[in-house]
């Protein structure tokens, strides 16, 4: 269209009232700005990437962990020597579980004596068939004898040892049942507290290997365990720091710029699972990071409290975390050989510089990786 004079204006006056309106240009202006001012925050800012998971604390030793103390017996409840909350020390006795006869104890004292009495009898009468044998032997050899009275000789001396044999066996037996009776006192295994008491009175009935009582001892070496993603387990190795949050604790998490969250605890990796839990998830044990703020002792922390937890990655540009997000490719991978630049990870990686074509994603961890 061709330009108005200002003669030719002065008749459309409406035309000259055709102009956006002031808000519209500054909301304009403001848009146009907030993306510029996006771009070169997500081009220049760098960002730790990180692997959350989720997870509880636990004790180190499996011995230390919450554990359940079992009948060793079948029987009954005779007495309980502790209640709920009650600090036993190693052999303080917990409870007394006596047999539903109350005579079996006696009946296999008789037994025992007996099956000990058939062995002395076999024993001796076994010496006086061996003498017996020795002498039909000489008068076969003399010809003064038979050759059958020998044999048969030889055969009672070897009836009594198999006597002797089984009777001996049968003995073993009756011990190992006496004793397993005699292991009717429940002792602490350790040093440590009753958690939690089984509702069984003395007139309740138990089998060999049912639950008692919940203990759990009293000196624990404390670690955490996580869960994360299978897609970040590749770059998750022994000596990869990790950010920790506890239950209780009040904290702000900036995922990106870990220097900058309050509240936090450090850890790092000690231990990665071959295999995916049930939950389809990795198990990692997280133990304190030697030199950092210790970890809240109990009882502010205390086994099986809820824990999050970051793995600290690699050092990459706010862009690419962006696009790797919305692709949901797994974490950036250090090329094999590459060398710490300016802005590394707090665990020591190097800062990636990849394309947006994925053409520098390796798919074999680096040779020598982080966490040295």
């Amino acid at each position: 269209m061709a330009q108005l004079s200002a003669d030719d204006r002065a008749h459309f006056r409406t035309l000259e009232r055709l102009r956006p309106p002031r808000v519209v240009t500054m909301v304009a202006l403001a848009m146009l700005a907030t993306i510029v001012i996006f771009a070169l925050f997500a081009a220049l800012t760098p960002w730790v990437q990180t692997a959350p998971g989720t997870g509880t604390v636990i004790a180190r030793d499996p011995r230390d962990r919450q554990q359940t103390i079992s009948a060793m017996v079948p029987g009954r409840v005779e007495r309980w020597y502790v209640t709920d909350g009650s600090v036993v020390k190693a052999g303080d006795p917990i409870a007394r579980v006596v047999d539903l006869d109350p005579q079996l104890l006696d009946r296999l004292d008789s037994q025992r004596r007996q099956l000990e009495a058939e062995i002395d009898a076999a024993t001796s009468a076994m010496r006086t068939a061996e003498r017996d044998v020795a002498r039909a032997g000489a008068l076969f050899r003399e010809g003064l004898g038979a050759r059958r009275d020998f044999e048969l000789a030889q055969i009672k001396v070897d009836d009594y040892r198999a006597k002797i044999a089984k009777s001996r066996a049968d003995l073993n037996t009756l011990l190992v049942s006496r004793q397993r009776q005699a292991a009717q006192l429940i002792t602490a295994p350790r040093a440590g507290r009753i958690m939690r008491v089984r509702a069984i009175d003395s007139a309740t009935a138990i089998k060999q290997g049912d639950v008692l009582a919940t203990f759990v001892a009293d000196q624990r070496d404390r670690v955490v365990e996580l869960y994360i993603d299978g897609r970040d387990v590749p770059l998750v190795h022994p000596g990869r720091r990790v950010r920790l949050e506890f239950e209780g604790w009040p904290a702000i998490q900036f995922s990106g710029w870990p220097s900058v969250a309050v509240g936090f605890f450090d850890g790092r990796v000690s231990a990665l699972d071959v295999a995916a839990s049930p939950n389809g998830l990795y198990r990692i044990l997280v133990e304190p990071l030697p030199g950092a703020r210790p970890w809240p002792t109990e009882p502010s922390v205390r086994l099986g409290a809820k824990v999050r937890g970051w793995v600290l990655m690699d050092t990459v540009k706010v862009w690419f975390e962006l696009w790797r997000l919305l692709n949901d490719f797994p974490l950036q991978f250090t090329r094999p050989g590459s060398t710490p630049e300016k802005g590394a990870a707090p665990n020591g990686t190097t800062k990636a510089a990849p394309a947006p074509d994925g053409s520098n994603l390796s798919l074999d961890p680096p040779a020598d990786d982080a966490g040295k």
